[in-house]
């Protein structure tokens, strides 16, 4: 699970649309899925700037708070 929201970090802020949706589809985590569902929305149907930006800001924070509560037990250290 820590990849898919290390992926959607990066697809967010380089703008890689494509595989933002791409993730979408594809995760296990369905508050995720509806957070990149609501920000492609806005982004491509949106007349308003400030819904395109408050569901990109919404979708971080997610991001941001699910990497924050993962238990420390799922990172391993890789040498």
């Amino acid at each position: 699970m820590l990849r898919d929201y290390e992926h959607a970090l990066n697809y967010v802020l380089w703008g890689r649309w494509d595989d933002l949706f791409t993730l979408m589809i594809r995760t296990q985590d369905d508050m995720l899925g509806k957070k990149i569902q609501l920000f492609l929305h806005a982004y491509y149907y949106s007349s308003q700037q400030k819904e395109i930006i408050e569901t990109h800001d919404e979708l971080l924070f997610y991001i941001d708070h699910a990497i924050e509560n993962i238990p420390a037990k799922s990172f391993t250290m890789r040498v």
